[in-house]
């Protein structure tokens, strides 16, 4: 069986799109290798910026030969209907078969088609691939056709089998596929053949190109740190550069290089972001100071002077990149220092979303939302509402204009330079998170009522809108957002209902022409966090009101529950998925958002695990099954009687021990139960619902619910009733599969 081997050699392809396309030209390759019936042992692809490379091991020959039996019209059919049969086969009718079939006879085409040689289905897909391939972006150049991500110079395509290797005959849009290929761009320019893999792969090594992107970033790493080590400093992790600057060259040549001593006084982050963004260079820390004094650049090349010049160049570089951050640094400083009251009035001009405002009206509503939430996690309410008014002026610094992943974390610079206290500048480094599922969750009080605060506003203000997520689309990402709450209450185990929250600032997005929280609108607002958009107490003061402002309480009046409403299901729908990722299934969580409470998500949370943990356990898994017979049998005799059997279960009725037994397990149950649930002690009172698993199935055993006696049939149903008032208690179990 032959291997074969492809290159496909152009211009430097970019470091972002390696990786896809390697992946790419394998899966179209062995995809289309297979359905043309090739099969292969292995596969691998690799690349460099000015190639793609895959190599296939035990390709087979050829694809086996074919034999198909296609049934046809009857023998009596139309002869328009032989006809477009016969087209559809390539037979004439004296090829065809008739056969029995049923009630009639039937033409039947056997058409064989033999195998085909692997030279001539690889040049086909081969084309194809190439013609087809799935560049984010592509380019054409000279009067070609052909469409690539930079200009295609030269496709190697060869076999090697244990009679040599040959060339697959192709030429796609005037390239002729070849055995050769090219070294490095500089250091080995000319044109080599080869025969097979390895042959391949050890000349490019010499021809200094690295081919496998993991040994050239293994090569990279090593080197770095070696460097680093030998100046008694640490390199600074960064994989995702890593593996970029993998895809920057083909023979990498790690030097390390010193920042200027008038850089590093500015803070960390920026030096990091400067180098990496600017000049994709690898930050390089002293342990003893913390600082970041030095950098590490990755050359395509060996020089003569050992890369001296190269360094030269990059510190010359560098240098002008730094005096602009320092620039930015010092007059964000002053700004700082003087109250960030000029970043704050800027705000004003800068539009969050045409339908809800600036800048500055989004961060009066954060501030409203986190002064309410700051007793809820443990914080100053002063405190919260300060930090949520500064925590985003730093968009309107310079340094965060240059470099936008640095907000926030600036804004925590800046906070501390203003002399501010240590929970306001945390919050505006933290307010932010948690971005992402991997992302750290604030745990600093403040930080985390203003993180609240900014993604409830966030969700509330485009559901008042009406800007939802559809499908896979989420221009402004809400369901990151969601989980971001969702996060932030479970990792800090908040206690609130969230619909309240949700309510109240429904209403401040509704209510953009009453700036004020002062007054009326700040009583009713306080209530609604309180007691609910609906409740009574909020309602009271809005008929209380009605007098004194008639033209915005009408809309306070007639605020729609539904927004709020769909909202909570987005939310549960999140927490659903989140759930589901820490191995909580879904029925579980379901028969948990039945229950009351279910805007309290620590509580709902409590609740599922503690669910689930007990349908882990023989006897939960057995009371489910119990319940479901006992809510069955139950079910259908009050539909049959028309009645509701839900009182008077007497155990003067009962003829048997196990009945006598089930009301007394029941009554213990009861008394355990309601004072667990009380207490939120969700798994003492699961297991004290799954203790009723034996006396139930030993009752079920031994008695007979529809006996002739209409009283004894009556009380027993009763009692089943109060198996299941027991059990709905704690989750509603109807809910759970099987």
């Amino acid at each position: 069986m032959p291997d074969l081997l492809i290159e496909l050699f152009s211009e430097e392809i970019p470091a972002r799109m390696q990786a896809k396309a390697r992946e790419d030209l394998k899966r179209m390759v062995t995809e289309g290798l297979v359905q043309a019936g090739l099969t292969y042992a292995s596969a691998g692809a690799f690349s460099t910026p000015r190639r793609l490379t895959l190599t296939l091991e035990g390709l087979t020959n050829e694809s086996r030969p074919v034999r198909e039996e296609r049934k046809g019209p009857r023998v009596d059919a139309p002869a328009a209907a032989l006809d477009g049969f016969l087209r559809s086969t390539g037979l004439t009718r004296d090829q065809l078969e008739i056969r029995d079939d049923k009630k009639a006879q039937v033409y039947f085409a056997v058409v064989e088609k033999p195998g085909r040689a692997a030279d001539a289905i690889i040049a086909e897909v081969l084309e194809t691939t190439i013609r087809t391939f799935p560049w984010p972006k592509s380019m054409r150049w000279g009067n070609g056709t052909l469409r690539w991500v930079r200009p295609l110079h030269s496709i190697l395509c060869l076999l090697n089998d244990e009679a040599g290797s040959r060339i697959v005959p192709l030429t796609v849009d005037g390239i002729t596929a070849g055995n050769t290929t090219r070294g490095h761009r500089f250091l080995s320019p000319a044109a080599f053949s080869v025969t097979s893999f390895e042959d391949y792969t050890v000349k490019l090594k010499r021809a200094h190109v690295i081919l496998d992107s993991a040994e050239r970033e293994a090569t990279i790493w090593q080197t770095a740190q070696n460097l680093a080590f030998a100046a008694g400093m640490e390199v600074v992790e960064d994989k995702g550069l890593l593996a970029e600057v993998a895809g920057l060259v083909e023979w990498p040549v790690p030097l390390m290089g010193r920042i200027n001593d008038a850089f590093l006084g500015l803070p960390p982050e920026v030096l990091q972001t400067s180098m990496k963004e600017h000049q994709k260079f690898f930050s390089v820390k002293n342990p003893r100071t913390g600082r970041i004094e030095g950098f590490v650049t990755v050359a395509n090349t060996e020089t003569a002077d050992h890369g001296e010049t190269i360094l030269k160049g990059n510190q010359k570089v560098l240098t002008a990149r730094l005096s602009d951050a320092k620039f930015f640094w010092e007059n964000d400083l002053r700004v700082a220092r003087a109250g960030m009251g000029d970043w704050l009035d800027g705000l004003k001009a800068v539009t969050f979303h045409n339908k809800l405002g600036s800048q500055a009206d989004r961060i009066a509503r954060i501030a409203a939302l986190a002064r309410e939430i700051a007793p809820l996690v443990g914080a100053d309410p002063d405190m919260a509402e300060q930090a949520a008014r500064l925590a985003k002026a730093d968009l309107r610094s310079a340094m965060v204009g240059e470099f936008p992943e640095l907000q926030g974390l600036m804004g925590m610079y800046y906070a501390r330079a203003a002399g501010l206290p240590e929970p306001v500048a945390l919050a505006a480094r933290d307010h932010y998170s948690p971005l992402g599922p991997s992302d750290d969750v604030p745990t600093e009080p403040v930080s985390v009522a203003v993180a609240l605060a900014d993604k409830i506003d966030t969700l509330t203000g485009f559901w008042a809108i009406d800007e939802k997520p559809t499908g896979s689309k989420d221009p402004f990402a809400l369901r990151r957002a969601a989980l971001g709450v969702i996060r932030l209450v479970l990792s800090n185990n908040v206690r609130f209902s969230i619909d309240k929250l949700v309510d109240v600032q429904i209403l401040r997005h509704q209510q953009g022409a009453m700036p004020t929280e002062q007054g009326l609108f700040g009583q009713i607002l306080n209530a609604a966090s309180a007691h609910g958009m609906f409740g009574d107490v909020t309602r009271r003061l809005i008929k209380a009101a009605e007098d004194v402002a008639p033209n915005w309480l009408s809309a306070v009046r007639d605020h729609d529950p539904s927004i709020s409403d769909d909202l909570r299901d987005f939310l549960h729908d999140r927490l659903k998925v989140y759930l589901k990722d820490q191995g909580i299934r879904h029925d579980v969580i379901d028969a948990c958002l039945a229950m009351p409470g279910n805007c309290d998500l620590t509580l709902l949370v409590n609740r599922a695990t503690a669910l689930q943990a007990t349908l882990q356990t023989e006897d939960g898994t057995n009371l489910v099954a119990a319940f479901k017979r006992a809510n069955n049998i139950l079910s259908q005799a009050e539909a049959k009687d028309g009645v509701e059997y839900s009182f008077g279960a007497d155990p003067k009725y009962a003829e048997t021990d196990e009945e006598r037994a089930l009301f007394a397990a029941l009554d213990q149950a009861d008394a355990a139960i309601k004072p667990a649930m009380a207490a939120e002690n969700f798994t003492a009172a699961m297991q004290s619902m799954a203790a009723l698993r034996a006396p139930i199935d030993a009752f079920f055993t031994a008695v007979q619910i529809n006996t002739e006696s209409q009283i004894l049939r009556r009380n027993r149903l009763n009692l089943l009733h109060r198996i299941r008032a027991i059990c709905l208690s704690v989750a509603d179990l109807t809910k759970l599969d099987g």
